[in-house]
């Protein structure tokens, strides 16, 4: 079995639409869903705000490889186009981290690395992650909560939960 920590964003199109396609398409494998966020962008700021969650999920038939390419297939059938590093998108999901039988999962392979390298410094990471886990650690980096707090206010600047958009409806 492989628990894999995923985080969602989406700034065009039907956002919260899309990072709902996730959690339908996850549904049997979820541990764990965070709030929806509203984040500034950021690298390529001339762009609408993104929505931003993070889900946690378990499924025994894949590795870290392919929690990637099911990321990427559900990226795909949200329509997403790749012209901009860093550019609007209408779905991504990013593998923060995976652990298998044997623990963390490490990857230095540029297609897949893992833990993902942006992640002590992305407060719209951190703080969904934490709310979906109080007892996150991200490896090689330490508890997620002491990360935060090392990001101090202006890691969670321009980070506005949205409790009006749930992830998770009945």
């Amino acid at each position: 079995m492989t628990r894999a920590v995923l985080s969602l964003g989406s700034n065009l199109g039907d956002r919260i639409g899309h990072l709902r396609a996730v959690v339908t398409d996850l549904a049997g494998a979820l541990v764990a869903v965070s709030p929806v966020f509203e984040t500034a962008p950021w690298g390529v700021t001339d762009q609408p705000d993104f929505l931003n969650a993070v889900v946690i999920a378990d499924d025994p038939a894949l590795d870290a490889w392919g929690w990637l390419r099911r990321g990427q297939a559900l990226e795909d059938a949200s329509g997403r186009v790749r012209e901009q590093h860093w550019g609007p998108r209408t779905l991504d999901v990013d593998v923060v981290q995976v652990d298998g039988p044997a623990g963390p999962v490490l990857s230095d392979d540029l297609e897949l690395l893992l833990p993902h390298p942006g992640t002590p410094e992305r407060g719209t990471v951190l703080l969904p992650w934490l709310i979906a886990d109080p007892d996150a650690v991200l490896h090689g980096h330490g508890p997620v909560g002491e990360l935060l707090e090392r990001l101090g206010p202006q890691g969670r600047a321009g980070v506005h939960r949205r409790d009006d958009l749930p992830l998770v409806t009945a």
